[in-house]
């Protein structure tokens, strides 16, 4: 159902900021790129321009690089407590929440999302992030080490560790969320004692931005975050292999993560962490609350307009059910009202551009000549802006694009079972392991199926849950590491052994 009225307009605060002129974060100052460009950023409901901001480059790199290393290393930053650096946290949370209804009008207009969904789940998340991650600067602590040296007998030592900032931290972050995105990465980078430069995504840097002007507001020092927008060939891809960056973190394509990894390993092997792509196997078990499992399944993928990387993308029903429980999803689809995510009725925004939107139309296409079908959906929104129908295809094959590829986008391919030990072979059958569910009244069966299954987060009876102290992330190919929980803090550290000789 698309929505046809026209969308209402945003608060004047919003627009006092799209307005702006929009320049790179760089040891506490707003500057201009080094060479002088700007590129456009477009509404995607719309295709219009609603912004413009400065397009930063390598040279940019290297001196918001410099900024953060004299930050690290110097200055106000590492004098300060763990104590003040949670503070600093807590108020950068306080002011977000302070601004809560201009960033969910940002995040709506320049990502597409529907302004009532960033409201109460991208903005708040944010704002929990952290202040969890505040609480954890003053708990960020050593042990001591009982050793025993048997080629020095009768020597006694004190043995103890030390966790450490890891030094300068570039971060490049995607476009599907991109405030919550910033502050899982911000977060415990900060905690930490860390120094960062962020690269947000080309497509969506406003929110960003804005938060630049909150870290500002807040107090943090100079050079402690700085903010570069530009593109990942140029900007990305010179933040990725900068000598003088001691690790980097991404959120995006697998493709582009093994890039990533070459890049670090060529300059001079800092560390990564990879949060990646994903192809989610959401199971319903024959023994289901289908009341339950059927609305839930139409939220794994049909959340933020499928454009999530732990998107429940290959559904799988037991075939006593598949006709009962397709049918369900599909009505589902059928009733989301796509539209303009300022639109207080939007339930489903567009795709993120017009590159994305032809992509998934594109898989679409692919399925749809391999011989799937579509149940509801199956193809692009015409008019202004870049939206593709819910879609929901049946009579799937394992080898088709449309089962063994991300497609970021709202298309669900159900695949019908019989034998539930094939069942979890068969959805372990991927490249990826980010997430995974199950839908069951017998919670032995849900734990069962949860050990399992090869990914990185598993649901049972319920899907897309987050909370800033679960951690997040993926085995085989959907990434290295964890984002938040206490596992993101220890990514962040470096661990010291100090032995002090006694007698």
């Amino acid at each position: 159902m698309f929505l046809t009225s026209a969308a209402p307009s945003c608060l004047s605060k919003t627009q006092a900021f799209l307005d702006r002129e929009h320049k790179l974060l760089i040891d506490g100052e707003w500057v201009s790129a080094q060479s002088g460009k700007m590129f456009e950023v477009k509404n995607p409901a719309t295709g219009e321009v609603i912004s413009s901001v400065a397009e930063g480059d390598a040279a940019d790199i290297n001196s918001a690089v410099a900024a953060a290393r004299r930050a690290f290393e110097g200055g106000e930053w590492p004098s300060l407590t763990a104590s003040q650096r949670g503070k600093l946290l807590w108020k950068l949370a306080d002011l977000l929440e302070e601004n809560l209804a201009e960033f969910a009008e940002l995040e709506s207009l320049d990502n597409g999302k529907p302004r009532a969904v960033a409201a109460a789940a991208d903005v708040p998340l944010a704002v929990d992030l952290f202040r969890y991650m505040a609480g954890w600067t003053t708990k960020i602590e050593g042990t001591t080490i009982p050793i025993s040296v048997p080629y020095m007998p009768g020597a006694e030592f004190h043995s103890y560790t030390l966790r450490e900032p890891v030094g300068v931290v570039g971060q490049i972050i995607p476009w599907n969320f991109p405030l919550l995105m910033a502050a899982w990465k911000l977060g415990p980078a900060l905690a930490t004692g860390c120094t960062v430069v962020l690269k947000v995504a080309e497509e969506t840097p406003l929110t960003a931005l804005r938060l630049g002007e909150l870290i500002r507001e807040a107090g943090f020092p100079n050079g402690v975050v700085n903010i570069i927008t530009g593109f990942g060939e140029t900007a990305g891809a010179a933040l990725a292999a900068h000598p003088d960056v001691d690790k980097v973190a991404f959120t995006g394509s697998t493709e582009v993560g093994k890039l990533i990894v070459k890049a670090a390993g060529e300059s001079n092997l800092k560390k990564v962490t990879l949060e990646l792509g994903g192809k989610s196997p959401n199971i319903i078990l024959p023994d289901a609350d289908l009341a339950a499992a059927i609305p839930g399944a139409a939220n794994a993928i049909f959340f933020n307009h499928g454009q999530c990387c732990c998107a429940g993308s290959r559904l799988f029903v037991h075939k006593s059910q598949f006709d009962e429980v397709i049918d369900g999803v599909s009505k589902q689809a059928a009733a989301i009202q796509v539209g303009p995510g300022m639109h207080p009725d939007c339930q489903m925004g567009p795709m993120v551009s017009q590159i994305q939107q032809d992509r998934v139309c594109s898989y679409l296409d692919s399925g749809l000549k391999q011989g799937a079908e579509a149940v509801v959906g199956g193809k692009r929104v015409n008019g202004g802006g870049y939206f593709v129908e819910p879609t929901v295809l049946v009579n799937t094959q394992p080898n088709m694009q449309v089962i063994q590829e991300e497609i970021f986008g709202p298309v669900v391919a159900a695949i019908a079972y019989e034998d539930v030990e094939q069942l979890v072979s068969d959805a372990n059958d991927s490249i990826y392991g980010l997430a995974a569910a199950v839908w069951t009244r017998d919670i032995s069966k849900g734990h069962q199926i949860a050990r399992r299954m090869r990914a990185g987060s598993v649901w049972v009876n319920c899907y897309n849950v987050f909370d800033a102290a679960l951690p997040f992330g993926g085995y085989k190919q959907s990434g290295w590491g964890r984002e938040m929980g206490y596992e993101a803090i220890n990514l962040y550290t470096e661990t010291k052994a100090v032995t002090v000789q006694l007698q």
